[in-house]
């Protein structure tokens, strides 16, 4: 089955930087565009960046572009988010995502704290 797990979030200081990372598993992953989202509390999901099959096509929310970046291993089935200068307002739960034959699946995702 279609498993995607996230890992690498935790607690930093404002202008720190994290990795997250995102194994997947049950589909083609090299077929796959891949995403990033994020939910903070009371807030809705918000898509934070994105990534096309190959790699060579990226988009990012405004608010984090020039701080984060994601990347992928086609050959490791792996999703990446690299995140610098990270703000309190970065704080929320991360989640991969990947539509696969028309579904949306999703990770359990991370949780990522930033203190002012």
């Amino acid at each position: 089955q279609v498993q995607l797990v996230e890992s690498g979030g935790g607690l930093v200081q404002s202008g720190g930087s994290l990795r997250l990372s995102c194994k997947c598993s049950g589909f083609t992953f090299s077929t796959n565009d891949m995403k990033w989202y994020r939910q903070a509390p009371g807030k809705g999901r918000e898509l934070v960046a994105s990534i096309n099959r190959d790699g060579y096509f990226v988009s990012y929310k405004d608010s984090v572009a020039g701080r984060f970046t994601i990347s992928r291993d086609n050959a490791e089935e792996a999703v990446y988010l690299d995140m610098n200068s990270l703000k309190p307002d970065d704080t929320a739960v991360y989640y991969c995502s990947a539509n696969v034959v028309g579904r949306q699946y999703w990770g359990q995702g991370t949780q990522v704290t930033v203190s002012s």
